[in-house]
């Protein structure tokens, strides 16, 4: 498309920081409500790749995915089809709030220039902890956050003779890493500080999680600290070290969780919140900047269970801030209300599920409560297939209001939990929760659904503490 000078200056310009999930999401939403005539969009993106599936990576890393481009939802070259000016190995290292303006690097030729803008998104992401430990840095260490971070990983995988894994760290990104790492045919250690892997469970479950790993193969090391990361001659990474203990590694994946990559977005001014996110308001403009947007894993949003502030870097999330960010910069109107905290995940046939509140998390809301769980089946007993599963229910004292669901069991386990998060986000008591009409046939559900057994098993457990 030609265009004079004077028509180029009369558009609006939208610079996008971050050319995943969030980012383009945004862009593709602007361009579908304001045509290249009106908006041009300006994206920049340090990484190789574009809107691709950050949470499909361990799967790829495992082989379920034989391919790493059917992580990729869409290519450069078709967001610059959609007139979007996509502009790849380019970092933005400042943005000039008071002057409207970013200035980015060509990394490949090291170039600088200023970009100004009418309306900026910030969808810079998160990025992996990595502590700061002798070692840390050495080749065979890694961290999987983008697509070039799996690439790196297979790399190391492929290159390396030895068979030997260790995962620090035991949270979403440890585990499926672990279960990749297994079905690569490695000898895999998980060292993980907490008493108990996936700290987003409450240990008891977490405890269902632990016996199911060590059934698969792995090794479970918990409640260890890591102090260093061991080097051989050749500088590579030979050993993890805790204050008790060396586990030999050909390879280490840092699965320790993520924080909000932020780094910019301070250094600007922009307000952040506790836990290290941007603030915004429900539209997901950033709090105090009319012109300024941001969203996924970069921002903290609200929790509807608790009223607090929470950081939950998830794709689910990343898309559809990106759709109403693009909704509200194209001229429409949108809102992100929050989350209720809804994660599941798993390893090898264990499915891990949870929504809501663990007791902790209410324990620091000041919310009063009572918990109950429960065993059931995913089918009908007598149905081929049954398999067991564990159900943890939290509901408010005297209310009876639902807190939060968690779920550890075999296949029909963990999509449950969809159950729980409608119930959260509606709101209701667990009394109410017990009269859902849920969909049953004995290939699919007993009579009463195990998350049903779990409400009228914590509804009796409210009625008694109110009597």
């Amino acid at each position: 498309m030609n265009m004079s000078r004077a028509e180029e200056r009369s558009r609006e310009r939208l610079v996008v920081v971050g050319g995943d999930a969030a980012g383009m999401s945004a862009a593709s939403q602007a361009r579908r409500l304001r045509g290249p005539d009106e908006l041009e969009i300006v994206a920049f993106e340090r990484g190789h790749f574009t809107s691709y599936s950050a949470c499909g990576i361990p799967y790829w890393v495992g082989g379920d995915v034989p391919e790493r481009d059917r992580l990729i939802a869409r290519s450069p070259e078709e967001h610059r089809a959609r007139d979007i000016d996509l502009r790849m190995r380019t970092e933005v290292v400042e943005i000039d709030a008071e002057g409207s303006r970013v200035r980015a690097r060509d990394l490949d030729s090291g170039t600088e220039s200023w970009t100004a803008y009418d309306k900026l998104v910030i969808a810079t992401g998160a990025r992996p902890i990595r502590p700061d430990l002798p070692g840390v840095d050495a080749p065979g260490v890694h961290g999987v956050q983008t697509l070039d971070d799996g690439q790196a990983l297979l790399d190391t995988l492929t290159a390396t003779e030895g068979r030997r894994a260790v995962v620090v760290g035991a949270g979403y990104i440890g585990v499926e890493m672990a279960e990749a790492l297994i079905n690569r045919g490695y000898e895999v250690t998980v060292v993980n500080r907490g008493k108990e892997p996936m700290s987003t469970l409450d240990p008891d479950m977490g405890r269902l999680v632990h016996k199911a790993m060590e059934g698969l193969g792995i090794t479970m090391v918990d409640d260890a600290e890591v102090t260093a990361l061991r080097t051989g001659a050749d500088g590579r990474v030979r050993a993890v070290v805790t204050e008790d203990a060396e586990y030999p590694a050909d390879v280490v994946v840092l699965g320790i969780g993520v924080r909000p990559e932020t780094g910019l977005a301070k250094a600007a001014g922009l307000p952040l919140g506790d836990h290290g996110g941007l603030l915004t308001d429900l539209s997901l403009r950033v709090r105090g900047h009319e012109n300024i947007w941001a969203g996924g894993d970069c921002v903290e949003v609200l929790d509807l269970v608790s009223g607090r502030q929470r950081h939950i870097p998830l794709g689910t999330h990343a898309n559809k801030h990106g759709q109403i960010i693009g909704a509200n910069v194209g001229g429409g109107y949108a809102t992100f209300p929050g989350v209720v905290g809804t994660a599941v995940s798993k390893v090898c046939d264990l499915e891990i599920a949870r929504t809501g509140l663990r007791e902790k998390d209410a324990d620091r809301a000041g919310l009063q409560y009572v918990t109950v769980t429960i065993e059931s089946t995913s089918r009908a007993g007598y149905y081929p297939g049954a398999a067991l599963m564990t159900v943890k229910m939290l509901a408010e004292r005297r209310t009876g209001r639902l807190l939060g669901v968690q779920i550890v069991g075999r296949e029909g386990a963990g999509k449950r939990v969809d159950i729980a998060a409608v119930a959260l986000t509606a709101g209701m008591t667990v009394e109410q929760m017990t009269a859902l009409d849920l969909g049953y046939a004995p290939p699919f559900s007993p009579v009463w659904d195990p998350i049903l057994v779990a409400a009228r098993k914590a509804t009796a457990a409210v009625r008694a503490g109110a009597s």
